[in-house]
């Protein structure tokens, strides 16, 4: 399948990269995808391939990620990441829905679907952010959050070139799994091109430590939200079908906050995907498809 078609949405200074495959058609429902933190749309080109055949598939660079607006370090809220999603699907004015997010971008679309209750079909969602808000705890971060959203700050951001970047993504644990698609599309997407051949990291490592802090205090229960609140509770109010699926060898973490949104969200389905880590659309695309066409043929 030739490369997705790229382009922008939204006003000067605050647009969303989008990257579509295939072309709108109106006997073909859109799906739309959402990344997890640090990533960028074409991660998900084998999984968008796929679902080319019978959808109108469109991904998005989400805010401080690959093409699209990176605003301060205080604008990456959980509703932050909403509000662009809203924004797309008007725009776009798309309607009937399939939703389909990993982790933080997960939760860009349950709350999205609350804010648009009439746009989605459907939303399959693997390891999405979430906390409890009937359960929130006092204090600050742990220190070994705190760790990690400082630690990111050390975060190398430019390479040699392409051929080094990917190699040394392939050398690291976190993308060993990675197909080897998935991985090329990362490389290509998530960094620039400098003129002298070398690549720089499009989700700087400031600005990815400013995403890792909404989503710690997530993890952690202690999220509040900015002035507009915490938007949490809106999950309880998500009325289309949505599947909540977790994968064997993810943090407990994960798994922990995938229960935390399974008890909030209405009549929520669950699945897991064996053999495989937080990342399974890049590390198994094959069978994420499957649990997509499972779940569709379910939710009719």
């Amino acid at each position: 399948m030739n490369a997705p078609k790229r382009f922008l949405v939204g006003d000067t200074g605050a647009q969303v990269a989008v990257a579509q495959w295939g072309e709108p058609a109106s006997d073909k429902p859109p799906a739309l995808l959402l990344h997890g933190t640090g990533f960028v749309a074409e991660v998900w080109t084998e999984v968008a391939e796929a679902l080319a055949a019978d959808h109108a598939v469109y991904a998005l660079d989400r805010r401080g990620h690959g093409l699209s607006h990176k605003p301060p370090a205080d604008r990456y809220h959980f509703q932050d990441f909403a509000e662009d999603v809203r924004m797309v699907v008007e725009r776009l004015d798309l309607h009937d829905i399939y939703a389909i997010g990993h982790s933080a971008g997960a939760t860009d679309l349950l709350l999205a679907a609350r804010l648009m209750p009439g746009r989605f079909a459907r939303l399959h969602v693997t390891e999405p952010t979430a906390m409890d808000p009937r359960a929130p705890r006092a204090g600050g971060l742990s220190d070994i959050a705190n760790g990690s959203v400082q630690g990111v700050l050390r975060r190398r951001a430019e390479f040699d070139s392409a051929d080094d970047l990917f190699q040394r993504l392939r050398a690291a644990p976190a993308f060993a799994p990675w197909t080897e698609r998935s991985l090329w599309a990362y490389v290509h997407h998530g960094f620039a091109r400098l003129g002298d051949g070398r690549m720089r990291l499009l989700c700087t490592p400031e600005i990815e430590s400013a995403l890792l802090g909404p989503i710690f205090q997530a993890m952690e229960q202690i999220y509040t939200g900015d002035a507009r609140g915490n938007p949490f509770p809106w999950f309880c109010d998500i009325a289309c079908p949505v599947c909540i699926a977790t994968t064997e060898q993810s943090w407990p973490i994960y798994k922990e906050m995938a229960d935390r949104a399974a008890a909030l969200i209405p009549h929520a389905s669950r699945w897991t995907f064996d053999g495989v880590g937080h990342c399974v659309a890049q590390e198994a695309p094959e069978l994420m498809v499957a649990a997509l066409t499972t779940f569709a043929a379910r939710a009719r």
